[in-house]
């Protein structure tokens, strides 16, 4: 086969470079001109064509591996066909593949079980799904330089066997895999030598016992540097795998026993006596990377939390073991005790992450385990676990943008919110599960019949749902009331009697009601007037969030009544729309973050130039999101909270504010083209949210613009002033893309048209921005999976480009360069670009400065002024904490409850 050369183009996609070759074909580096990505080509042989049926299996075997989508595992995006080649549409893995790292030497032994650990997830998710990889080996998995570990060409193998082939034909190949069409004859062996499991090598069919003989071969060699079997040729090689032990002796003295167990057990000879499932590699392995106790005295944790986080956590061991062990011992009479408070790294090496609504720290039911969202020193936003007896947390895979965590009633899962939809993942780790869709969840609780109520979205008019914890169709469990705007924040009560949630009205989060719903289809009951959050607690009180504190009051469970009045008990927890940054487990443990610029109080105004420069705007803290300035950058519109609620002006020449929208829970401003007007979205006449206008004077009242029953943003305009690209929330599609036409002048008067979509596709799309020229939107989308920042032309047919990399959302046109900017966790990126025709190409984006801002939920917190030279934000004061996410914990809760608001027995 000749190589192709670069600019070759095959269907959508254009040749870049050659990356590699073998006896599967050939490699190439290709741009995915519709979505403006670069991929990787697989090149087929041309036996494939000339083999209907084995062509057919093999697209059957693509299809089913393109439905396994796991984090570790490069992904299949399609099979095609142009010129007269077939081709893979592979993801490319930019990294360093891991027979290259072990060429250097043997890795050192953290990080070789950071990579194992990745690896077992991996096998685990495809041996979930019946798949078997049969070809692993260090050539085929890469590792990014983040420490993201990719597997490659996953059950490829099996794909290519010929159709004459048995169950147990085969290829041999030593090192790359090769395969000829001589191999397609009984006796020949699949996968590469070095690497196969006793059972291939004899030529007998493969199961998943197969892929955890490699595993351990791949393990050994990362250890040692060396190979587990190596001959001088392939006959030589498979004896010894069939004949001999490795040299254990090669393992390095740091390799502990439990360390060398894994390894032994892995490379069992017998498949009976291996191990049986990679489930267990993978269990065993994490629980060395979290320091759990071994034989050997030489056992210890992986680095990453030092002595401050150490003498904390041995403190908070030896608590949780008496906290523990008081649930089920007769209580003394005693004198009273303060409870034990303890500031605490969650991990080491985490940058503080805002969480988006709900809880962003949640505690165990057997209160062992804490489960946190946090933001690695990269900036990607994931869930991580930790054991409260332990100083290391560990990050779960495939948890991207995770918000709100939640627990099983048994403690083996997590349900968690993350781009649109519910999912839940293992504590363990491995492939997370989607439940369902959520626009915008507003937190969850888990039923002990497996009933997950949940509040799926942020909008007004949004009610409780439950569906079950094995997914399927959500159904509405609450109603709203008269004053109601939206329900939120649900929590089981015990013997799932009812849930307990939130019922907000336009008083606000601090005036909200909390109401028990009786289950499964009972009365409702207003437990407590003025508070948020609420969450009933194991020593019988009822706890909720007022005005940035926690409170408590005595609660009777089975009248659903207070039985005292509220008391104050921790001032400066950190709330967002209504949440708060508590939780409390059944043993008495309280765990909650603090009230900063994470939380709901107010921030100052800043400017920052492109150097991350700061300087003061305005210092006046204030309850602010959606800042959006006026086109001669007079002016500003920001959307206020708490007292203030409503769109307001900051004229920055005067340092002055003044209200604009008559209502309180108006939202989103954005400016006219002409500066002129402002469109904001209300839900003064009714519960759903439309899209309304007012001149920035308020000389006129606010006209409507649209009426929908779905709830309605706007977004920008377009320069001519004719379109407004807004986002509606369709109960069928999610979030979409609308354009609304304007008609008239302003002499004649302005007139909305019919809105028509621009973007509806069953993903989630969101918040789009007209270019300078009005010749392209930006959005963000999940389409990939997690949000991403995309670009397509308005008024044309063209193509779909996604402009970053590793997620974005709000993305800002720049003024005056050809740049677009977004924001990554709290730091704004910027990707130039460049159009050609109707092709619009952009470079890597590349973070502005490593000054982290405030944010807000999924709210935008930045804006850039229109001479496009610095940005307006509010510094986030914990980026500069060292790089840590602290929790404070108390210990022994329920003892001062008893002091402060004694239950009723």
């Amino acid at each position: 086969m000749l190589a192709l050369s670069p600019g070759t183009r095959l269907d959508v996609y254009e040749v870049l470079s050659l990356v590699g070759s073998g006896g599967m074909g050939e490699v190439y580096r290709a741009r995915d001109t519709r979505l403006g990505r670069d991929i990787a080509l697989k090149i087929l042989p041309t036996t494939f064509k000339s083999d209907p049926e084995r062509l057919a299996r093999f697209r059957r075997e693509a299809q089913l591996l393109a439905s396994l989508n796991h984090p570790h595992i490069a992904a299949i995006h399609g099979v095609g066909e142009a010129h007269g080649m077939q081709f893979l549409v592979l993801e490319l893995v930019d990294g360093e593949s891991l027979d290259r790292r072990i060429a250097r030497g043997p890795v050192p032994v953290e990080e070789a079980l950071a990579i194992a650990a990745q690896i077992a997830t991996a096998l685990e998710a495809a041996h979930e799904q019946g798949i078997i990889h049969r070809d692993l080996k260090p050539a085929n998995i890469k590792v990014r330089a983040d420490g993201t570990v990719k597997v490659l060409d996953f059950g490829l193998a099996k794909g290519v066997e010929s159709s004459g082939a048995g169950p147990g034909s085969p290829s041999i190949s030593h090192s790359p895999t090769i395969t000829t069409p001589a191999m397609s004859y009984a006796g020949v062996i699949i996968g590469t030598a070095a690497y196969m499991s006793p059972e291939q090598a004899k030529g007998r069919p493969a199961d998943k016992r197969s892929d955890v003989w490699s595993f351990g071969v791949v393990l050994y060699e990362m250890l040692t540097g060396r190979r587990a079997f190596k001959g001088d040729d392939v006959s030589d090689t498979l004896a010894l795998i069939l004949t001999r032990e490795p040299e254990w002796a090669a393992l390095r003295a740091d390799v502990t026993p439990s360390m060398r167990r894994i390894v032994r057990r892995c490379l069992a000879r017998d498949p009976r006596r291996r191990m049986q499932a990679i489930g267990e590699a993978r269990a065993q392995i994490e629980d060395i990377i979290n320091g759990a106790a071994d034989e050997s005295a030489s056992a210890r944790p992986l680095p990453g939390a030092g002595w401050r986080s150490a003498l904390p956590w041995a403190i908070a061991a030896a608590v949780v073991a008496v906290a523990l062990a008081a649930l089920w011992l007769p209580r003394r009479a005693t004198r009273a005790s303060l409870p034990l408070r303890v500031s605490a790294d969650l991990g080491g090496g985490f940058a503080p992450s805002t969480p988006s609504y709900g809880g962003a720290t949640a505690l165990s039911p057997d209160s062992t385990l804490v489960a946190f969202v946090a933001q690695s020193l990269e900036g990607r936003r994931q869930l991580y676990i930790r054991r409260l007896s332990q100083l290391a947390a560990t990050p779960l895979s495939g948890t991207d943008d995770a918000d709100s965590p939640f627990f099983s009633p048994d403690g083996r899962w997590i349900g968690f919110f993350a781009a649109g939809k519910m999912k839940k993942i293992a504590v363990t780790g491995g492939t997370p599960f989607i439940i369902c869709d959520t626009p915008n969840g507003r937190g969850g609780t888990w039923g002990a019949d497996g009933t997950i109520v949940f509040s799926p979205d942020g909008r007004n008019g949004t009610v409780l749902m439950r569906v079950s914890s094995n997914g399927g169709t959500p159904e509405a469990l609450t109603a709203l009331e008269p004053g109601e705007i939206h329900h939120r924040w649900p929590q089981f009560l015990p013997g799932g009697k009812g849930v307990l949630f939130t019922a907000n009205s336009t008083a606000g989060s601090d005036n909200a009601n909390l109401v028990v719903q009786a289950m499964p289809k009972g009365p409702r009951k207003v437990v407590h007037r003025g508070g948020s959050y609420g969450r009933y607690l194991a020593s019988g009180h009822l706890a909720f969030a007022h005005q940035g504190a926690l409170f408590v009051a005595p609660f009777d469970l089975d009248r659903l009544e207070e039985t005292g009045a509220p008391v104050r008990v921790v001032d400066g927890i950190a709330t967002n729309s209504g949440g708060a940054q508590f939780d409390v487990s059944p043993a008495g443990i309280l765990v909650y973050q603090l009230g900063t610029n994470g939380g709901g109080g107010g921030l100052p105004m800043q400017w920052m130039d492109r150097e991350g420069r700061i300087r003061m705007l305005r210092e006046t803290p204030a309850s602010w999101v959606s800042p959006r300035f006026s086109p001669d950058g007079s002016r500003l519109a920001v959307q206020m909270g708490g007292d203030r609620a409503g769109i307001w002006i900051y004229d920055v020449a005067r340092d002055a504010l003044t209200r604009l929208s008559s209502d309180a829970i108006a939202t989103n401003p954005v400016w006219t083209p002409d500066g002129r007007r402002l469109t904001f979205s209300s839900a003064a006449n009714g519960v759903t949210a439309n899209i309304y206008w007012r001149p920035a004077d308020g000389t006129r009242e606010a006209q409507r613009l649209t009426t929908s029953e779905n709830t309605q943003y706007g977004a920008s305009w377009h320069p001519s002033g004719k379109f407004l690209a807004f986002e509606e929330r369709n109960p069928q599609t999610g979030p979409d893309l609308m354009i609304l036409p304007m008609e008239g002048d302003e002499a004649s008067g302005w007139k909305p048209g019919r809105p028509t979509p621009f973007v509806n596709s069953p993903n989630a799309e969101r918040e789009p921005m007209f270019s300078p020229d009005g010749r392209w939107i930006a959005y963000w989308s999940n389409d990939s999976g997690r949000y991403e920042i995309y670009v397509k032309a308005f008024g044309g047919s063209g193509g779909v480009w996604q402009i970053s990399t590793d997620g974005g959302e709000h993305p800002a046109w720049s003024p005056t360069t050809r740049e677009l900017f977004y924001s990554l966790d709290g730091r704004i990126m910027a990707a130039s670009y460049v159009v050609d025709g109707d092709s619009f190409r952009a470079e890597k984006p590349k973070r502005v400065a490593e000054t982290r801002f405030a944010q807000r939920a999924q709210n935008r917190m930045f804006d850039i002024h229109p001479r496009g030279e610095r940005f307006m934000l509010a510094v986030d004061t914990n980026a500069g904490n060292g790089g840590e996410q602290t929790a404070v914990f108390v210990f022994d809760f329920f003892n001062e409850l008893r002091q402060l608001a004694p239950a009723a027995k």
